[in-house]
């Protein structure tokens, strides 16, 4: 099997240019690639909302620009106050976390003495019941007076 591929590169108005392929292989088909076109060797892409606009001079002074001011540094302040809110909250919950995690840490020695002294009284326990117990096989008969003569 021997490959062949042509390429045809078209550049349309948008500064995207398409790559079609034409492979002689399996007869599959293959799909476009969009690829953009650097028109000055390079740089930065245009976002959408900037494409349409021209740079012009913007009157300082009309009511226009005025608003659009005004709204954008009620945004500007709305977001810096919540900013500031959502650190204080985190503050506020780092603080409460550490007092948890300091009860939490009494908590813990306070049931490993538990565990301790009950371990202790177990011990001494059973090892006072291996004391007092006598070993199997060793048990003398012990003979009951009220037993004995019936």
């Amino acid at each position: 099997m021997s490959k062949t591929s042509q390429q045809n590169t078209n550049a349309d108005a948008n500064g995207v240019s398409v790559i079609h392929t034409q492979a002689h292989t399996s007869g599959l088909q293959q799909v476009p690639q969009l690829v953009p076109v650097s028109l000055g060797g390079g740089g930065k892409a245009v976002p959408p909302s900037k494409q349409g606009k021209k740079n012009s001079f913007v009157d300082r002074n009309s009511n226009e620009y005025r608003q659009r001011r005004e709204r954008n540094n009620m945004a500007v302040k709305k977001s810096r106050l919540k900013s500031k809110q959502k650190a204080q909250d985190t503050l506020q919950k780092v603080n409460q976390l550490k007092d948890e995690n300091e009860r939490l840490e009494a908590k813990i020695k306070l049931l490993t003495k538990e565990l301790s002294v009950l371990k202790d009284l177990f011990l001494e326990h059973a090892h006072n019941l291996a004391d007092n117990a006598q070993p199997v096989g060793t048990e003398t008969a012990t003979t009951h007076p009220e037993n004995n003569g019936q």
